[in-house]
């Protein structure tokens, strides 16, 4: 299929006539596409690639889409290149990062701020205002927290990653899923679902979090999880297990932990350490964590912990080898 040409913006999903995209945008719409990349001194060519790493819908050669901001967004990105900061691969590099990020962020938002009016009860001809009156209120402050959040995960990220070789950092991974979930899904309303759904990630990344660990990402019924030590991810796991067999209506959980060299990549990791604690939890029975032999030796002498080999299994991908059940120690 032919892609149409145009540079990228982000649409609010309403008609213009109700001035939804510039309470969102909070200016007005001036130019095209050929008049950012004019202004910002470059082929629109170049300014089209930036804009589809941060991956704005496409709109007409023509349409007067774009701001002030848009401008100085371009001309933001170009100056990184040109001061020698990062190369353009790098500046587009960050740019998809970003844009997958906010894109993910924007729509959570979006869809809490329908939740809300559905609650309140607004009808949906007088939504459009509605929603006006909502990005009046909350762009601001919304803004000012994003700014906060990304400054402070930041300085946390830099912190641990400064004096490390990132092509093959050693770490705990953990992976946690919700037990015939496909079949659960089936079987409840979507508000149900959604109501299951933001309880399990919630939870999950609140004992993730405050046990010392690090969530790389959620999945709808899956986490995947990482720490510096194995017996961190331990007690993480033991933790995940054990607060949602006591949740109501939550269907029980299994995890695979495996530890080694893993590669970071864009705030995501890879690697066999990864996959094989994928693999772990697809092999693990409900309410049961699964490790790796190499974590389990980790964990030897660990009094939290009792360890308990299991038959030697065929990990699909990475041949045969002899994990371990992990299970809280018997109290003396």
């Amino acid at each position: 299929m032919t892609q149409p040409t145009g540079c990228y913006v982000a649409h609010v999903a309403s008609k213009d006539g109700d001035g939804l995209v510039e309470a969102f945008l909070r200016e007005p719409r001036r130019y095209t596409s050929h008049q950012v990349a004019d202004l910002a001194g470059v082929p629109v060519y170049r300014a089209r690639r930036f804009w589809r790493a941060l991956g704005f819908a496409n709109v007409a050669d023509d349409a007067v889409e774009f701001t002030e901001s848009d401008v100085e967004a371009l001309k933001t990105l170009l100056g990184m290149v040109s001061s020698g900061v990062y190369d353009e691969e790098h500046v587009l590099l960050m740019a998809r990062s970003l844009g997958r990020a906010t894109t993910r962020l924007a729509e959570s938002q979006a869809e809490l701020g329908v939740e809300a009016l559905d609650q309140a009860g607004v009808p949906l001809a007088d939504r459009p205002r509605a929603w006006r009156r909502r990005a009046e209120r909350v762009v601001p402050d919304l803004a000012r927290l994003l700014v906060y959040a990304w400054q402070r995960q930041l300085a946390a990220a830099a912190g641990r990653i400064a004096d490390q070789d990132m092509s093959a950092v050693r770490l705990s991974v953990g992976f946690a899923d919700l037990v015939a979930f496909t079949r659960l899904s089936r079987q409840i309303t979507a508000a149900e679902l959604a109501r299951l759904i933001d309880r399990f990630e919630g939870r999950s990344a609140d004992i993730v979090t405050s046990s010392g660990g690090r969530v790389v990402k959620t999945l709808g019924d899956s986490v995947l999880f990482v720490a510096d030590k194995a017996h961190v991810s331990a007690e993480i796991a033991l933790r995940l297990v054990e607060t949602h067999a006591r949740g109501r209506d939550m269907p029980e959980l299994r995890v695979g932990l495996a530890a080694g060299p893993v590669m970071w990549r864009m705030g995501d990791v890879f690697g066999t350490t990864v996959n094989l604690a994928s693999r772990l939890t697809a092999l693990s029975l409900p309410g049961t964590i699964l490790a790796d032999p190499e974590l389990a030796e980790e964990l030897e002498g660990d009094r939290a912990f009792r360890l308990r080999a299991v038959d030697r299994l065929s990990v699909r991908g990475l041949g045969e080898l002899v994990p371990f059940t992990v299970a809280r120690a018997e109290p003396a």
